[in-house]
């Protein structure tokens, strides 16, 4: 029987409130533009709400791979599948889900950062991989924002006046990294399309997918400034999001193209309170083909 469905649109529902970023564990050894953090306990209802718990979890647009690391950590799934596009990011998955996340991390920890020694890293071809993947460490945790699209300028003032070192907590990244190599066996890293990877897993009934692109869609621009690869062609995953067999959410910026796109394809949205980097309250879509576990929870 086909399910019903419906765009719900309404204001952001007054028994959520956007999430305590401090109250969730931090993963990612990224500082990353559009991060999910705020997702994650939205996420775990989700993922719970199953009866069958979901055998993968494939991530398509993973960038600092929160939601996915959340999964394997705490076991939601049997297994993650992260797939990102670009190489700086890709380079670091790589590299710590390849073996070398014990090396990455002691880079980390014994590069004596200044201005000087970040230009002079930043300047320079990356010899290897996982020389790549430092670089990208340095450039995500130096740059503001976190941006590693180029043009991105150096934290100058940044917290308490503390300048490039803001963002730099080498022991903390380190041991992030550590840890995500403890459950590397959980996961696997595609550097590649998204759209590639969804077609790979459409037909698995017991796949669910998190998609969270860069935000384009109805003009919107902060994809384009936040992300290397930031040209996504919404109608075509919205068709996509439609032929999977398994579960999906997909989060996106609140705009009427993205409203419009997900009431043409019968799937229900909800706009989500969550707070941005500069800590101002926003609302993102939430979209998938049934939210009710969302109200379930609630009531309980």
């Amino acid at each position: 029987m086909a399910q019903m469905s419906f765009l719900v649109d309404i204001e952001a529902d007054e028994r959520e409130r956007p999430i305590n970023v401090a109250s969730v564990p931090q993963r990612s050894p990224f500082r990353y533009p559009g991060g999910k953090t705020w997702f994650v306990p939205l996420f775990r209802r989700w993922m719970k709400s199953f009866a069958v718990p979901p055998r993968v979890l494939v991530e398509p647009f993973a960038g600092g791979g929160i939601i996915s690391l959340t999964a394997a950590f705490e076991k939601l799934a049997e297994r993650v599948v992260l797939v990102e596009l670009d190489d700086q990011i890709a380079a670091v998955w790589e590299t710590i889900l390849g073996g070398n996340a014990e090396w990455l991390a002691r880079r980390i920890v014994s590069f004596d950062l200044s201005l000087e020694n970040a230009k002079e890293v930043l300047a320079r071809k990356p010899s290897s991989q996982r020389e790549l993947a430092f670089q990208t460490m340095l450039k995500n945790r130096t740059a503001h924002g976190g941006i590693l699209a180029d043009g991105a300028g150096v934290i100058k003032h940044g917290e308490n006046g503390k300048g490039i070192h803001s963002r730099w907590y080498p022991q903390t990244i380190a041991k992030r990294i550590t840890n995500i190599a403890l459950v590397a066996d959980r996961i696997r890293f595609d550097h590649g399309d998204a759209f590639a990877a969804m077609l790979k897993f459409k037909s698995n009934e017991r796949a669910v997918f998190f998609i969270d692109p860069p935000y384009t869609a109805g003009g919107k621009r902060a994809g384009s400034r936040l992300y290397t690869h930031n040209e996504v062609d919404h109608a075509r995953l919205f068709s996509m999001c439609e032929q999977l067999r398994g579960d999906f959410l997909l989060t996106y910026d609140n705009a009427d193209q993205v409203r419009t796109l997900a009431l043409r394809h019968g799937f229900e949205a909800r706009p989500i309170p969550m707070k941005n980097t500069h800590h101002a309250e926003m609302t993102e879509l939430l979209i998938g083909r049934n939210l009710r576990w969302m109200e379930e929870d609630s009531r309980s």
